[in-house]
């Protein structure tokens, strides 16, 4: 095996293999090291695995709706093992496909737990002992983050009546009853799809409303749809302590000046991630941190030359499509190239739960504490036809404009296929579009994109169907 390559990158997730592709498309060799399965978070314990059993969850609601649809279906069980199961097929082709593209351009693939040095090198312990490894250009960091818990609370991960996203995504069954602290993307996922294997889910938020960083209206919107489900929301909530009781959790909450002590099953921490930043040599190299994160520039490159960061490790927003438009930014860095710059004000949010979320850019909060002109258009999904005809009316596009100029400040979708439909307003915003030239593209009828170009048209006062 070869010991030197142009660019060594730690950590085989959605960062780390598009960094060793774009690598070698740039004519260098790369090599790739991981301690698990490629892909890392996202493809085996996060994103994929979860979308299949969110999906798993949207097919029980369609079935309990099928008698509208003219189907007559008889009593309909649920069986959360075996859609756990099923996403885990599906990770685990998502692994085999990130193995086969390292294959295809010949880069080498080390499995093992890497510890940075001096001198763009890399000390690697693997099974059969330890490998020193040198690169010639550049060494990228792309470890990925971990879930937290709160042990100050009494909610340390033991995992089996507290746990994380991932101990959750290999249960053999729903629990009877769980809390789930946190309501981000993660949260209110994971609440979707208990709920629907029949779950009685509490959903537990320290801030004022789900979704923190979502439009209000975004979230407003989802709250009504989890009560409708019964999902028991607490948002504004504080946890006194959880505590052991009856082999399960007890959990002193206080919301909405009520306090209660909630008993559940077991208790799913979803209140954020910490970067892997521990034990990969960082001190010894000198690199520098910012708010527990590596410190980068907009070239992806740390404090120190030859050494680069990506992906969660890198800083926030901790979504996978934004660690792997870094690792192609990285790589063209260091091949000499000059990549355009992130604009991390257009990296799109998606939550899959049900109704879907997704946005890009500002929420109608930020634009009013900059104190900015601007003007709103909506249009609601319960007067788009297609919507009325698959029975999906559940919510809205919203876009934020500039008043004058009629620039597309941000834009907020709640519905179905939402995390699909956010991209037309992505690519508007990117190439720096009005909603004037959004509105000009014609959509096609009957669709849910309409309703885009429905918002468009009411941002200018010229809203057709409403």
């Amino acid at each position: 095996m070869a010991t030197q390559f142009d660019v060594i990158i730690i950590g085989g997730g959605p960062g780390g293999y598009v960094c060793a592709i774009r690598c070698a498309q740039l004519g260098m060799t790369a090599a790739v090291v991981e301690k698990d399965k490629l892909g890392g978070v996202c493809v085996n314990v996060g994103c994929i695995p979860t979308k299949a059993l969110l999906h798993s969850a949207a097919t029980i609601a369609t079935l309990k709706g099928a008698q509208d649809l003219g189907i007559t279906t008889g009593e309909i069980k649920t069986d959360y093992g075996m859609a756990m199961k099923r996403s885990r097929r599906v990770a685990e082709t998502n692994s085999k496909g990130a193995e086969f593209l390292m294959k295809k351009n010949k880069i080498e693939v080390i499995k093992g737990t890497a510890t940075l040095k001096a001198g763009k090198k890399v000390s690697v312990k693997t099974d059969a002992g330890t490998q020193e490894l040198t690169a010639a250009k550049a060494i990228v960091i792309a470890t990925g983050s971990r879930p937290k818990d709160i042990p100050a609370i009494g909610l340390a991960f033991n995992g089996k009546t507290i746990f994380s996203s991932t101990e959750a995504l290999f249960l053999e069954k729903a629990p009877a009853t769980m809390a789930i602290v946190g309501a981000g993307a993660v949260g209110c996922e994971f609440a979707d799809v208990f709920s629907a294997f029949g779950t009685k889910v509490t959903l537990i938020e320290m801030l004022p409303r789900l979704l923190p960083v979502e439009d209000g209206e975004s979230s407003e919107a989802l709250a009504k749809a989890f009560k409708k489900h019964g999902i028991a929301v607490l948002t504004g909530a504080k946890i006194g302590k959880a505590a052991p009781k009856g082999g399960g959790i007890a959990i002193e909450v206080e919301s909405g000046g009520k306090k209660e002590t909630i008993e559940v099953a077991c208790v799913l921490v979803a209140a954020g991630r910490a970067p892997n930043t521990e034990n990969i040599g960082l001190e010894a190299v000198g690199i520098a941190l910012d708010r527990g994160f590596i410190k980068v520039d907009k070239a992806l490159q740390t404090n120190v030359p030859g050494y680069y960061a990506i992906g969660d490790v890198a800083g926030p927003p901790l979504l996978a499509h934004k660690g792997s438009r870094e690792g192609i930014v990285a790589a063209e860095a260091i091949a000499g190239k000059k990549p355009h710059p992130i604009d991390y004000s257009n990296v799109p949010g998606a939550t899959y739960c049900h109704p879907e979320v997704a946005s890009i850019g500002m929420t109608e909060e930020a634009c009013k504490e900059k104190k900015l002109d601007y003007k709103v258009g909506r249009f609601p999904f319960s007067a788009n036809g297609r919507a009325r005809g698959t029975g999906e009316t559940d919510g809205f596009v919203k876009i934020i404009t500039d008043k004058k100029y009629g620039e597309i400040l941000g834009a907020h979708i709640v519905g179905a296929h939402a995390t699909e439909l956010i991209h037309e307003l992505a690519v508007a915003r990117a190439n720096e579009y009005t909603v004037e030239e959004v509105e000009l593209a014609i959509h096609a009828h009957p669709t849910l994109s309409e309703a885009v170009s429905e918002a468009a048209l009411d941002a200018m006062g010229r809203v057709i169907h409403m």
